[in-house]
């Protein structure tokens, strides 16, 4: 096939031969780095391969011929259209007859008029087709057979052949609608006439929007069928041609299937990883990977090492199949046990802190000691400092006979307890009381117990012999998080399957066509994942944690604050006096007021003066009077206590 314009290209394309395949033979650039307008490619280079999928009529352009005036006609545009013989328009009737004899055309021919044609029968609309089929003598007048068909009716009209027009000779044949006049190849830049438009004649010019795929293009590529450049139709020999089409996981996740899909890793996400397992070095560009489909279930438990080593953070599938058992949970608040407290669920603590009540005007805030147990009953509100609300946590103290009976209670234990109320911002710490020695399926932990919770991995997952969780002597599972992920594998390692979230690894692949390599049976998938630590905290700020309130913040004490002030208070007063006995005077005077009066024992006055005055600053004149040895040690035992 020879090149020809993209517009032509596709005004003569038949669209049950799609897809087609192009070839650019000369390329259209425009000026800057415009790459794409209103959603259009807009740069095609020469040997570009183009895969034409499909295209859609966008409008058509109606042009004047005699005055180069043009409108826009929508694709649904209900005029009908006939085909004009010319350009040339006739008089008069004698000569449309005359015309046609000249050009050997026999009867009958199409004719329309600009203008309304009045008759006796009726009245001719203007641009209604007419045909004409003999030339005979009428009441004495040569007259122009004619046909008006109305549709419902044919009437026959006798028309002078001196009648004026101007008239336009038509091709015979029926009216074509707007696309099948665009459909006849037949038609193309043909003069053609309609009814519902402003002029005579006119020509059709329309504008397509093609869509195609590209090497190397991720979605599906627009380009107007405007676009100057010339193209070759190369379908017959690329049929090998194989185009590639990038896909990100999130719209493999997005459409489904099939699976299992083999691709081509095209890009993978920069930036820092997000596990810590082995398999997250192998995702390089090149490498194959084989999409088995969506994991189920699609729920996720974030968990943490316990110990007193740096914690270490995992995602831990829904499928995990290891075997789990309670752990006795620690609470460092009050605010925390009543988090913790569920309806139809007893909660026993023990206090491992001493807590003195901070001070609270209420006989019910009592203090708690260590080793105090306690059974959380509900949550409720009293007076506290300052005559205000505070949220409380309403306790039962239990005890050693409630320990020794358990779970049974009577009327004469309840003389043996008391019910104490707590302050949610209650400093002190607590631990769980915890019987059961009961080994747990992650589901069912989950269902039965509330997040968090403190499990130790007793059994580890037969489907995944890698399993680290067995090693640690505790796990705090701490929120449960509901997230699509895939499962894949990689061709090098196919005997090993691992889960991709698309939302935080959104790799860019290509499909291969060629079936993966698959060993028989069902393929383990790794239900362990180890996070960095800024992933784990990029998973802390989702909304599902962000929409958890903080806990209550404590109330100020009075006590404690007025206690703080009268301390610095006291502590001020003796600082001053202190300094304003010990201080020596900036100015000289007379030794009479200065020094005292005696003459005994001279040495042992010279021997304290030095050891007061050492280490000091002068700022402020001495305003008592040293009088007597007695008074001068006194004010020196005194700083010395100070200091």
């Amino acid at each position: 096939m020879e090149p020809m314009s993209l517009q032509d290209f596709v005004c003569s394309l038949d669209p049950a031969s799609l897809p087609r395949v192009l070839q650019v033979c000369s390329g259209v650039y425009f000026q800057g780095s415009i790459y794409e307008i209103s959603g259009n490619e807009c740069c095609l280079s020469t040997g570009d391969l183009i895969k034409v999928t499909q295209v859609h009529l966008q409008k058509v352009v109606c042009e004047n011929p005699e005055t180069g005036q043009t409108m826009v006609l929508a694709p649904n545009f209900q005029g009908h259209f006939s085909l004009l013989t010319g350009p040339q328009s006739y008089g008069t009737l004698e000569e449309l007859v005359s015309a046609a004899n000249q050009s050997s055309k026999k009867l009958p021919i199409c004719f329309m008029s600009t203008y309304k044609i009045a008759t006796k029968a009726r009245v001719v609309p203007e641009k209604q087709p007419l045909k004409l089929v003999a030339v005979e003598m009428h009441l004495g007048t040569c007259c122009a057979r004619c046909v008006l068909d109305t549709g419902a009716q044919q009437v026959l009209l006798h028309l002078p052949l001196s009648q004026k027009g101007p008239f336009w000779e038509l091709e015979p044949g029926t009216h074509r609608t707007l696309l099948q006049v665009l459909q006849d190849p037949a038609l193309r830049d043909r003069l053609l006439t309609c009814p519902a438009l402003p002029w005579c004649s006119q020509t059709l010019r329309p504008e397509y929007k093609i869509e195609a795929i590209m090497h190397m293009r991720r979605s599906v590529v627009k380009i107007p069928s405007t676009l100057e450049v010339d193209v070759e139709d190369v379908t017959a020999s690329s049929q090998h041609i194989h185009f590639i089409q990038p896909l990100l996981l999130s719209e493999v996740l997005a459409r489904g299937g099939p699976f299992p899909l083999p691709t081509e890793i095209l890009e993978v996400p920069e930036g820092p990883p997000i596990f810590l397992s082995p398999w997250v070095g192998s995702l390089k560009k090149g490498r194959r990977l084989c999409i088995h489909g969506v994991a189920s279930p699609s729920w996720r438990l974030l968990a943490s090492t316990k110990g007193r080593k740096m914690p270490r953070h995992f995602m831990i599938s829904g499928a995990y199949q290891g075997k789990l058992r309670r752990r006795p949970r620690e609470f460092p608040t009050a605010y925390d046990l009543l988090g913790a407290l569920k309806p139809g669920q007893s909660l026993r603590v023990v206090a491992t802190k001493d807590y003195e009540g901070e001070g609270l005007e209420n006989p019910g805030f009592t203090s708690l000691a260590m080793g105090d147990r306690l059974e959380v009953l509900r949550s409720d509100q009293a007076l506290g400092a300052e005559d205000r609300d505070t949220d409380v946590l309403v306790c039962q103290r239990l005890s050693d006979e409630a320990e020794k009976e358990g779970e049974e209670e009577c009327e004469g234990d309840a003389e043996h307890q008391e019910q104490i109320m707590l302050p949610l911002h209650t400093p002190g710490g607590f631990v769980e009381e915890l019987s059961d020695g009961r080994r747990y399926s992650l589901q069912d932990l989950t269902v039965q117990f509330s997040l968090p919770c403190e499990v130790k991995v007793m059994v580890k997952d037969t489907n995944h012999p890698a399993d680290p969780l067995t090693s640690f002597p505790g796990l705090r599972l701490e929120e449960k998080i509901v997230e699509p992920f895939l499962v894949v594998s990689l061709d090098s390692k196919p005997g090993m399957c691992f889960e991709i979230p698309p939302r935080w690894l959104d790799l860019t692949v290509a499909e291969e066509e060629e079936p993966p390599s698959q060993p028989p049976g069902s393929l383990p998938v790794a239900t362990v994942e180890e996070l960095t630590e800024a992933f784990y905290y990029r998973l802390r700020k989702l909304p599902t944690f962000e929409s958890q309130a903080p806990p209550p913040r404590p109330p100020k004490s009075k006590g404690l604050s007025g206690q703080k002030k009268q301390g610095s208070k006291e502590k001020g007063i003796k600082y001053s006096q202190i300094l304003e006995l010990q201080e020596p005077s900036l100015l000289p005077k007379p030794k009479v007021q200065t020094w005292p009066k005696t003459t005994e024992d001279s040495s042992n006055l010279y021997s304290q003066t030095p050891g007061f005055k050492k280490g000091l600053r002068p700022t402020k004149p001495i305003t008592q009077d040293l009088d007597n040895e007695h008074d001068y040690e006194e004010v020196v035992e005194k700083f010395l206590k100070t200091l």
